[in-house]
């Protein structure tokens, strides 16, 4: 497919300009990166009153969101299974005093819950949550909980997260700042829809499609967030990255990054690190979004737009099945009881 211009006109915000095609140069072109968001926003040294928690902080963009939001004087913890890979990663940041660690086990809910404990113990606010830790197109296998591996760590154990911290999210809302999540989500959301009728893809297991479904998971996860919560202050945004080299991310697709990388239009379309985080930190910041939720954001703009039907892996907007509020409403009850959670 010949690339146009057309594209950006499907995103909106501030930096939506600099995602147009015949600007895009490939990692270190002129899109935004996270760091340089702080600086839009006035934020460096602003926020030394507010707490984000980023989950995945050990390597990629993770990484990288921490060292952007750390800019802002802000509380930021960080959880991560391997938590010396976590501390080499992020080197002189842990040494501020303002960046922390927690352990935590996204195959094992039960490592959720305790991590969960532990951040009510050490801080009596959360303005943030960003839910940024995912595996990708993994062979078949199962969490500690015996759920499909991709959607078990990249909505399930986000989705407990949340329940266990919503109303520190909620008590910290103020008039001048809404509580946010932020879900890292993926334009390959569009692969395909949650299965709900079958969640670990019993007897027809495709990695891709698996992935696609959880980070489906990931944007009906926020869009319920932002019907239940917005009005109390609690608002939901989902993310697309974009695409970027990660080694932890892309170890059992080296085929297919090969693929991506011999592509003329992919090679424009990538990104450094420090530009993929920036729609996290932008979601998470940006005073655009105050207030606002439901919105699935990419290229440090928010999209307006549907995926056109004639669109690429590269084409920007949502999927035909992103929003749907019966099968939001349906995961949303579903997740609950799988995770043993309830209203009371």
């Amino acid at each position: 497919m010949t690339r146009t211009s057309r594209e950006p006109f499907q995103l909106s915000g501030r930096y939506a300009n600099r995602n147009r095609w015949e600007v895009l140069a490939g990692p270190g072109d002129s899109r935004v990166t996270g760091q340089q968001i702080i600086h839009d926003e006035a934020l460096v040294g602003a926020w030394s009153d507010k707490v984000v928690l980023i989950t995945g902080v050990s390597s990629g963009i993770g990484v990288e969101t921490v060292r952007a939001l750390a800019l802002t004087g802000a509380t930021i913890y960080g959880t991560a299974r391997n938590l010396e890979k976590a501390k080499e990663a992020l080197g002189s940041l842990l040494e501020t005093g303002r960046v922390h660690l927690l352990y935590m086990d996204q195959t094992d809910l039960a490592s959720v819950r305790a991590c969960a404990d532990n951040f009510w113990k050490q801080s009596n606010k959360l303005n943030a949550i960003i839910n940024n830790a995912a595996v990708m197109n993994t062979p078949e296998s199962r969490t500690k909980d015996g759920f499909e591996l991709q959607i078990g760590t990249n909505h399930l154990s986000h989705f407990l997260l949340f329940w266990c911290l919503k109303d520190l999210l909620l008590q910290s809302v103020t008039p001048a700042f809404h509580s946010r999540v932020i879900n890292v989500s993926s334009s390959a959301h569009r692969y395909g829809p949650v299965q709900l009728n079958n969640i670990n893809f019993e007897g027809n297991y495709n990695g891709w499609l698996a992935y696609g479904s959880s980070k489906t998971a990931n944007i009906y996860m926020t869009t319920q967030i932002e019907r239940l919560f917005g009005s109390h202050g609690i608002h939901g945004c989902s993310v697309h990255p974009g695409a970027f080299r990660s080694p932890n991310l892309q170890k059992y697709s080296e085929v297919e990054m090969e693929g991506m990388m011999n592509d003329k239009t992919m090679q424009r379309y990538l990104t450094s690190s420090e530009q993929a985080c920036a729609t996290s930190v932008y979601g998470a910041t940006s005073s655009e979004l105050e207030g606002r939720g439901g919105l699935y954001l990419e290229g440090a703009s928010y999209a307006v737009h549907p995926c056109p039907p004639d669109g690429d892996a590269v084409e920007y907007g949502w999927g035909s099945w992103a929003f749907d509020q019966e099968k939001e409403e349906r995961l949303w009850e579903l997740s609950k009881k799988w995770v043993k959670v309830s209203d009371c």
